[in-house]
């Protein structure tokens, strides 16, 4: 989404003024600056609410020593609130590899042993009575029609993710060097933490690439058959496809891989 509230060099406080201050095109919730090639800054809008932020924070901390960002600095610019922390090194990637999709089930696999012994306050975005709610929203009759034919219980097994979109994620000479942005963590179902995954790393174009979720589950350790697992890539690409539809983004595209599914 880019840069929502621009802020200058000078409201830095003092021990961060010596690093060049650059804009990102990342961030829906925040504004993302990077620090030089140091640190990231992540300035939230003022209807982000103090919890959610002081959560995402609480989260870090508690999944030392995995592959994510460190938390340095929390702190308010004007009624905005900053959060400092390391930066990943690495690349996003555009065409992820077998390989590289195994890394990810493996962080998974290790994120989700820590984050079933742990809770959030935060609300849990994904449920099937919240993804109805937004539905309602769009007044649009083909979101309700793909709903109907849902046939899915989630689960509130631990955090979760949620966004681990292909953005999310860095790569340096071919191995995950971390995770990030967990703004959206919550309480959640482990496999529809998989399938968000799977509608973003696993296609090529508008086709889904067995071989690779098949790699996906494998790699997490999950002996899910892919017959039952398609339930929820449909419920991942509906609840996107929603969201981005309500926040004026670009949906059809996972409209469009839904139908190939169903």
């Amino acid at each position: 989404m880019g840069i929502k509230t621009a802020i200058r060099h000078e409201q830095l406080p003092p021990h961060y003024q010596h690093h060049q201050l650059l804009s990102t095109t990342d961030g829906v919730m925040a504004s993302v600056y990077l620090l030089d090639d140091q640190y990231i800054l992540k300035l939230f809008e003022e209807d982000v609410s103090t919890e959610t932020v002081e959560q995402e924070i609480v989260l870090l901390n508690q999944l030392e020593p995995l592959s994510i960002p460190k938390v340095i600095e929390h702190f308010k610019i004007k009624n905005h609130q900053v959060v400092i922390t390391t930066q990943i090194e690495g690349k996003s990637l555009e065409n992820p590899s077998t390989h590289e999709i195994e890394q990810i089930g493996v962080f998974l696999k290790l994120f989700h042993q820590k984050s079933k012994q742990l809770t959030s306050s935060n609300k849990n975005l994904f449920t099937t009575k919240r993804l109805g709610k937004l539905i309602e929203l769009t007044q649009q009759r083909i979101f309700q029609e793909y709903f109907q034919n849902l046939n899915i219980e989630l689960k509130e097994e631990g955090i979760i993710h949620g966004d681990l979109f292909v953005d999310n994620a860095k790569f340096k000479n071919g191995k995950l060097s971390g995770v990030y942005d967990f703004t959206d963590a919550c309480s959640g179902d482990f496999h529809f933490e998989l399938a968000v995954v799977a509608i973003s790393w696993c296609y090529n174009k508008k086709m889904l690439n067995p071989q690779k979720v098949m790699s996906l589950l494998k790699s997490y350790g999950s002996s899910m058959e892919l017959k039952a697992f398609n339930e929820y890539i449909r419920y991942a690409l509906l609840y996107y496809a929603t969201t981005r539809y309500l926040n004026h983004k670009n949906y059809q595209e996972l409209l469009d891989r839904l139908d190939k599914l169903l």
